[in-house]
């Protein structure tokens, strides 16, 4: 079961959903507030523990007892809530693209840069090539086309011009659920994988999960599948062959 970052779709697990149907059934949701589900009326259920929910919720209507996660970003800490809560029988492994207990303040400040905020952009090919000039740091050589393909998967074009394909509300959820949380500490929700195949796909070049952390995550899991996504900022785009490789052993060492 895939499950998405923050502001993205299931369009993200495109190249999963094409090139690992052959050995596993790829189960891809948009969570409430993005992609085509709907947008939920109270946006303060734009959280982990209503999106963990949600994902129960989607396992039981398809009948399904168990699943692996394959979680990008903040799917990936939904992994780590569902690891920690009542629902851990239900995972048979955990796949983490580029996500950890530790989350570096560089690339959530980055993230807030453009959370809920419009694309000011009049065209997909316009907010394309800003797109490229904006990660060139991270991103180094992704050439037009692929941004080109990714501004498609984040948003949308309307006769105003580009359009979020989420819930801008959601900036509201994350901004109050920030100011009224105090820091967790989410090594003990990483630690609640212990038994289950695990995983982990890093960018490189992340401003989001450093490698000091993703270290750390290595030394406590000395088993946890591995891959460092060279020219890959937050999040890799899952095409990589580094990526490929590690999502294929990934699956091969599930039950």
């Amino acid at each position: 079961m895939c499950l998405c970052g923050l502001t993205r779709n299931m369009a993200d697990f495109d190249f999963v959903a094409r090139d690992f149907a052959d050995r596993a059934r790829i189960i891809r949701l948009d969570t409430r507030g993005r992609g085509a589900s709907d947008y939920d009326p109270d946006y303060r259920n734009y959280s982990i523990a209503r999106e963990a929910q949600d994902a129960i919720d989607l396992l039981d209507h398809l009948g399904l007892d168990r699943a692996a996660i394959l979680g990008t970003s903040r799917g990936g800490l939904i992994a780590m809530a569902l690891a920690a809560g009542p629902h851990r029988n239900r995972l048979s492994g955990v796949c983490l693209n580029d996500i950890g207990p530790e989350i570096d303040t560089t690339g959530l400040g980055h993230i807030f840069t453009y959370l809920g905020v419009p694309p000011a952009y009049r065209t997909l090919d316009e907010g394309a090539a800003a797109l490229k000039a904006g990660n060139e740091a991270r991103f180094p050589g992704v050439p037009l086309e692929r941004w080109r393909l990714h501004a498609e998967r984040i948003w949308r074009q309307t006769p105003t011009g580009v359009a979020l394909r989420y819930d801008r509300r959601l900036r509201d959820a994350v901004l109050e659920q920030s100011a009224t949380g105090g820091a967790v500490d989410l090594w003990p929700m990483f630690d609640a994988f212990a038994g289950l195949p695990l995983a982990l796909i890093r960018g490189a070049r992340s401003d989001l999960l450093s490698a000091s952390t993703a270290e750390a995550m290595r030394a406590r899991r000395p088993d946890m599948t591995f891959a460092d996504v060279p020219d890959r900022g937050h999040v890799p785009f899952l095409d990589e062959p580094e990526a490929q490789d590690a999502i294929a052993r990934f699956i091969a060492a599930l039950p």
